[in-house]
Parts: C-alpha cells; sequence; structure tokens
C-alpha cells in the first residue's frame, strides 16, 4: 500500500502520539494533516509555514485540521493529543 497522499480529503494513514516538547519538531518527515486533542485545554504550535500559533479552549474529543511540525509544551495545557499525518 502507497504512502503518497493524493489529497486533503484522503484518510491520514499515521498516527503519533505528541509529548509536547519546544525544542523537537515532531519526529516525522512530514507535517500533520490533523490534530486530536483528548484532554481539554490549550495547544501552542509551529504551523507549516512556521508561525507559532495558540489555539485556546479546545473542547476534549477535538480534531484540528492544521498542518503544525511542532507542538510546543510552553502554554500547552491540552492532553491526550495525537498528531495524525
Amino acid at each position: 500500500m502507497s504512502e503518497t497522499v493524493t489529497s486533503l480529503v484522503d484518510p491520514s494513514r499515521r498516527a503519533l502520539v505528541v509529548t509536547p516538547a519546544d525544542g523537537a519538531d515532531l519526529v516525522t518527515d512530514s507535517c500533520t494533516r490533523a490534530v486530536w486533542v483528548g484532554g481539554a485545554g490549550n495547544l501552542n504550535v509551529d504551523m507549516a509555514n512556521g508561525n507559532t500559533v495558540l489555539f485556546s479552549g479546545i473542547p476534549a474529543g477535538t480534531f484540528l485540521p492544521i498542518q503544525v511540525k511542532r507542538i510546543r509544551s510552553t502554554s500547552t495545557t491540552a492532553t491526550l493529543i495525537v498528531a495524525l499525518f
């Protein structure tokens, strides 16, 4: 089965449980297709274009359709985070 994603509507093929870290990108060769937040809170991320953005007040059980390369520990209070690729 090919790992090539042909469009943004294709389902994710890989997942990675995330431990937020200020000094390290996600351990992968590409940015996320989405991020799952299992436990409510804030999510501080570096977007694919390099901008750092704080998503505040995310409810538990939320998929965020965002392309990120890093999930920062500073200001991140959300838990049970999974990166989808």
